[in-house]
């Protein structure tokens, strides 16, 4: 095997074995923890707590773009500044993430 195809397959494997990691270095690298680690902070949920909540989601394949809209536009938890510079994309990911336990 040619190191080409080495690391083309390190990178397959990679992609296909990480989703949740991903997603919560995703949460990492837009701060998510600063509120919503362990502890939380200012009275907001932890992530345990979002994943227990929003868990009834599940199975709903509209329902991270859904939320992700809410909460961008203020209307899950008010007008949070952090909530709505997260871009569209990011945002369906963090959902997708916290609706399947965000493990």
């Amino acid at each position: 095997m040619t190191p080409r195809h080495l690391i083309a397959t390190f990178l397959l494997l990679w992609l296909a074995a990480s989703p949740a990691q991903a997603s919560s270095q995703l949460a990492l690298d837009k701060g998510c923890y600063s509120c919503h680690g362990d502890p939380p902070r200012r009275g907001a949920p932890g992530m345990a707590q979002l994943a227990a909540d929003y868990a009834r989601y599940r199975g709903q394949a509209d329902a991270p773009r859904r939320l992700a809209d809410k909460l961008r536009e203020g209307g899950l938890f008010a007008h949070i500044a952090a909530h709505e510079r997260i871009s569209q994309e990011e945002c369906e990911a963090l959902m997708r993430w916290i609706i399947e336990g965000a493990k």
